[in-house]
């Protein structure tokens, strides 16, 4: 195996992990990336005007596509579906945090998953 292929699956690994963390761990937990002044992620998706079972819908779906990208790890016909997933949801954490008003810094997490995400992606091309 190539040294690539190890990065692609390293990529995987750490997103997938990293949203699992965040939905499944974290979200009862205060962290500096939470938009507004939100201490867990239901106040979280409060901040951005949505509700409860708004956040459960998008949490089934992150944890469902962060599953889905670990999972091509050994099914590669799952990587396009998991990362191009997570990257579209990515990409509506970044406009609600631009929303709020949120400090930059804030949607830096979900920038450096949507850059790996599309690394995994162009990668299946």
């Amino acid at each position: 195996m190539e040294l690539m292929n190890y990065i692609i699956i390293a990529f995987k690994v750490i997103v997938g992990i990293s949203i699992l963390n965040v939905w499944l761990l974290q979200q009862n937990k205060p962290t500096r990336w939470r938009g507004g002044d939100a201490k867990t992620i239901v106040e979280e998706f409060t901040v951005y005007g949505f509700s409860k079972n708004f956040c459960y819908l998008i949490g089934f779906l992150k944890v469902s596509l962060a599953i889905i990208l670990m999972a091509s790890i050994q099914f590669e016909m799952l990587t396009l579906v998991g990362s191009l997933g997570l990257t579209a949801l990515l990409m509506g954490s970044i406009v609600m945090h631009i929303i709020v008003k949120d400090p930059l810094y804030k949607s830096f997490p979900a920038f450096l998953f949507i850059v790996m995400n599309l690394i995994i992606a162009y990668s299946t091309l």
